[in-house]
């Protein structure tokens, strides 16, 4: 019989409340792995009253006692790396090294998170006035919940969670429902952490459960990363019920090659870039701009390194990219190539009909390159989400980062070249929250905020580091006068 996934509520793992269920598939070979329960409010209310009660008692839990957890939570994790990657491998599609990378960035949140009690110091001036100091502290603000893509179901659940518990705040994550395992499979290894009960939750579902998150009245603060429309749905509805919201929607990454680049690196970059997750990820380079110069030297290299990538299950050891998540991704990644070739563009590479030996029922697509895509067209406005390359032109520095300020999205852009005037002009006046130069994958490390622009992103304060500890904390300011024999001589 095929396995009910359950929610871990108030330190045990609770059946829900929902009787319909959701099949967890391989998509590389269509194998239902579990099921998920569809969700229920009754279950996240469940979570969020069980965090609520365990609020105060964890706030006051000193944070060099609460990061003692997170020492252990990082041991756990880098003890059961190659399982946890495995089971994201089969139920995300992505490869095993891929899996294994996501772990890497799961833990070096973890590590930063593990600096709360500097990174939580306050500030404290003596003397405003005569007799009278000045100080600001902070403190968490309650409980927060996390909702998370099925495309990084590791790692950016620790761009949030550990920053949370170590502030001092309860948490509740909500994994995706296409794939709930690998997120499972993490909180049966947290039982070992021994944390108070409610301190740490998981619940299950779809948007009923996302629903209950954001109209919840014990949650104050709510982290998501998926697409732009969901990333606005959630901004607006969380912050009409008065929560802090950081909300990560879609985005195009493109990457401007100067013809002073160099040539194998920036190939070798650009296409794993494009194509690494089949596609699936936020920070995807899913457009290329040459100009005149840049064009007949990249784009036959391009084009090549796309065309070695071997496709398949993402266990297999030379398997390079794996499928795309579900039946309903495939489809709609194969009508916008068809719109990107009806408004003119040329597909210079087409892996549409790719021929995965024993991945007959699976999700694949080969790399794609559609060449001379149209400004303002369907393939430079819209996130793919596959491993689709669009190719576009300029016919200088200046055009080509007009072309890129054009677009509504502004996560992440990269330039590849020589010219350190060239690279220092793209990174002053590209809109884009995270610039890569020479850098395929603008991926901060944990030391740093994981920005976004424009529709890439809803909200002020963004995940990882600083930023995740200002989210997760308010400031109290203190202005206090204690009276004595000195003082009141004045």
């Amino acid at each position: 019989m095929t396995q009910i996934l359950k929610n871990f509520i108030n330190g045990t793992w609770q059946s829900s409340h929902s009787k319909e269920t959701l099949d967890v598939i391989n998509p590389a070979n269509g194998q239902v792995l579990s099921k998920v329960p569809a969700g229920s409010k009754d279950d996240l209310n469940a979570a969020a009253d069980a965090a609520h009660k365990a609020a105060k008692a964890w706030r006051n839990t000193p944070a060099n006692d609460r990061i003692q957890y997170l020492f252990k939570m990082k041991s756990l994790l880098e003890n059961h790396t190659d399982e946890i990657a495995e089971i994201c491998t089969n139920e995300s599609g992505k490869t095993f090294a891929e899996s294994k990378a996501e772990m890497v960035r799961a833990l070096e949140n973890i590590e930063v998170a593990c600096g709360i009690p500097v990174l939580m110091q306050s500030e404290f001036s003596e003397d405003i006035a005569r007799g009278i100091d000045e100080f600001m502290i902070r403190q968490p603000i309650g409980t927060g919940a996390c909702i998370v893509p099925f495309n990084f179901p590791i790692m950016i659940t620790f761009w949030f969670m550990p920053y949370a518990i170590a502030t001092g705040n309860t948490y509740i994550v909500k994994p995706s429902e296409k794939v709930p395992a690998t997120m499972t499979r993490i909180f049966e290894l947290f039982e070992q952490l021994n944390l108070p009960p409610g301190v740490l939750n998981m619940v299950h579902g779809g948007k009923e459960t996302v629903d209950g998150i954001l109209d919840n009245p014990h949650i104050q603060a709510i982290s998501f990363v998926g697409s732009s429309q969901v990333a606005h749905y959630i901004y607006s509805r969380g912050s009409a019920n008065g929560k802090r919201i950081q909300a990560q929607g879609g985005a195009k990454n493109p990457i401007l090659i100067m013809p002073d680049a160099d040539v194998e690196g920036t190939v070798k970059i650009v296409a794993d870039s494009a194509f690494g997750c089949a596609g699936q990820r936020c920070l995807a380079s899913s457009l290329v701009v040459l100009t005149k110069e840049s064009a007949p030297i990249f784009l036959p290299k391009l084009i090549e390194a796309a065309q070695s990538k071997k496709c398949g299950y993402g266990m297999n050891e030379d398997v390079a990219m794996g499928p795309v998540i579900t039946p309903e991704s495939k489809t709609r990644v194969l009508e916008l190539i068809e719109q990107g070739i009806a408004e003119g563009g040329n597909l210079a590479l087409d892996g549409r009909n790719i021929n995965i030996p024993g991945g007959e029922k699976g999700y694949f697509l080969g790399p794609c390159i559609i060449d001379n895509v149209k400004r303002g067209g369907t393939i430079h406005n819209t996130e793919i989400f596959g491993p689709v390359l669009g190719v576009m032109y300029a016919e200088d520095l200046d055009d080509a980062i007009d072309l890129i300020n054009a677009a509504e999205y502004g996560n992440a852009a990269s330039i590849f070249t020589h010219s350190g005037a060239a690279a220092r002009k793209f990174r002053h006046d590209v809109m884009a929250g995270n610039i890569g130069v020479n850098i395929g994958v603008a991926a901060p490390m944990a030391h740093f905020p994981f920005s976004g622009w424009k529709k890439s992103f809803y909200g002020d304060l963004h995940a990882q580091s600083r930023h995740a500890v200002e989210f997760y904390t308010q400031t109290k300011v203190v202005i206090e006068r204690w009276h004595n024999e000195w003082t009141r001589k004045f």
